[in-house]
């Protein structure tokens, strides 16, 4: 019984070597290093609209490294770049409000994901948009059927709502069409 015990030991000591070697311990990390954030996007929602002109670095050039060459807001201090002054002609409109203004609240506690369309007519929650012909060229990486967007005011162009894309961090001038 002895001799039988014994192998028995042994070839569970054999076949158990490979297991512990195809999954080994995974490092720790350290705990004095923090996981970077992102620059721009990846869920995060500005606590406001932008609050002053800052408009994109001209020549083709980002304004931080890691930020896009579009409308955005940097995650790590809230600021809008892109956003023109109110005598931008690009957002004039000879009738704002035509459609009405979009009848429920809006701002950081108010999340709408959109559910179809495109840049010309979007729609959630049975409202319908179009972005700004201008800005069609910034929401190129939007998934018109999922992400989620904040609408927020613009204070310089009448007719016009921010729409932020939370996953994106960009945003776009869009009019409100009604329902």
């Amino acid at each position: 019984m002895k001799g039988t015990m014994g192998s028995f030991v042994i070839s569970l000591a054999i076949f158990a070597v490979p297991a512990v070697a195809q999954h080994p311990t995974a490092p720790r990390p350290s705990p004095h290093v923090e996981k970077p954030r992102q620059e721009v996007g990846g869920g995060y929602i500005p606590q406001h609209g932008p609050l002053e002109h800052r408009p994109l670095p001209k020549g083709g050039q980002a304004d931080h490294p890691g930020h896009p060459l579009a409308p955005h807001v940097d995650a790590h201090d809230g600021r809008w770049y892109g956003h023109t002054d109110a005598h931008d002609s690009h957002y004039h409109l000879d009738h704002p409000w035509e459609h009405g203004h979009f009848p429920y609240a809006i701002g950081r506690d108010h999340v709408w994901r959109l559910a179809g369309g495109g840049p010309a007519r979007f729609w959630f929650g049975g409202f319908y948009f179009s972005v700004a012909p201008y800005d069609v060229q910034y929401c190129d990486g939007w998934l018109w059927d999922s992400d989620d967007i904040i609408l927020y005011p613009d204070p310089d162009h009448p007719g016009w709502y921010l729409a932020y894309d939370v996953r994106l961090g960009v945003y776009v001038h869009v009019e409100y069409l009604g329902t």
